[in-house]
């Protein structure tokens, strides 16, 4: 059932074998024997790729059930050990998990030298289905986390400043009204992404038919186009330390009220492990107000005033 999950998920062969830590012939061949003893199809292979059957499609949240139970059951089994030891599987959105893993990592390892995290980065819409489905213990995303099934604990709060290009003379005299007209060459990444959620939030006044999308999937891809004058864009006060390298940008203080996201930990409401998520959400606290200061404004070009 775990390689039917795996395979479900990636509809690759060897990416799936690759999640769980076997060869793509062993892989293969579970499955082979799966579909005979369940006397259906469960994926349809062809020189185009992998397709699921729609037997799979009804069997999975079934099969889902019964892993994320079993996964219960030797959680339950691991609580007469010590706490925080062993596997624990730790979702983080991909406008986090760059910047604030350098400090969680080591902290962890010196904390809990008997954990072991496993890490998965994916947008929060990804790790709200794969917690509430038992393959994640607990991920690290921005607030609201709208979900019945999920326990959300604010972390930190972490504000927002807009990354423009170096000379652009419309960011001479900061700090910058939400309203700005200038906003309208906001760049944003592509959807599924809660930053791109966030800054539409923020930027209440900015015409949707103005916005630019490029699809980028990743924060330094928005700021790599910016330092080449393509546009603006939104940038988390936890990123600003990457900011250094990136000599054809400055960036600029949104004007009062700061808007800022409040970045939490959310796991399962019947979870197993309460104790041991508040923990990791302590343990993130702790290794986000320990990270090294951001560089000197002259490093980051971060301007406050003309």
């Amino acid at each position: 059932m775990e390689y039917f999950d795996a395979l479900a998920e990636t509809l690759h062969f060897g990416r799936a074998a690759e999640l769980v830590g076997v060869s793509q012939p062993a892989l293969s061949s579970q499955i082979a024997e799966m579909e005979e003893k369940l006397d259906c199809k469960l994926f349809e292979r062809s020189r185009s790729g992998i397709r699921i059957t729609e037997d799979a499609r009804q069997l999975r949240p079934r099969i889902e059930r019964i892993l994320a139970d079993i996964r219960d059951v030797e959680a339950i089994a691991r609580r007469g050990r010590r706490p925080m030891e062993g596997r624990f599987r730790l979702g983080m959105i991909p406008t986090v998990a760059p910047y604030l893993l350098p400090a969680v990592l080591p902290l962890a390892r010196r904390s809990f030298p008997d954990l072991q995290l496993e890490l998965r980065e994916a947008v929060t819409g990804t790790l709200v289905e794969e917690t509430l489905s038992g393959r994640l213990d607990a991920f690290v995303a921005a607030l609201p986390i709208e979900e019945a099934g999920l326990v959300a604990e604010a972390l930190f709060e972490d504000r927002f400043y807009l990354a423009v290009p170096r000379d652009d003379p419309e960011f001479l005299s900061p700090p910058v009204p939400p309203e700005s007209p200038s906003l309208d060459r906001l760049m944003l990444l592509e959807e599924g992404h809660c930053l791109r959620d966030q800054a539409l939030a923020v930027c209440r006044s900015v015409k949707p038919l103005a916005l630019s999308s490029y699809g980028a999937t990743s924060l330094t891809t928005l700021l790599q186009m910016v330092s080449h004058g393509l546009g603006l864009t939104l940038i988390p006060e936890i990123a600003l330390e990457t900011v250094g390298a990136m000599r054809d940008m400055k960036v600029v203080p949104f004007a009062n009220p700061q808007p800022s996201r409040r970045i939490c930990l959310a796991w399962r409401r019947n979870g197993p492990r309460p104790e041991e998520y508040r923990t990791i959400g302590r343990l993130i606290t702790d290794a986000h107000s320990l990270r090294a200061a951001p560089p000197s404004t002259s490093d980051t070009h971060v301007v406050t005033q003309a």
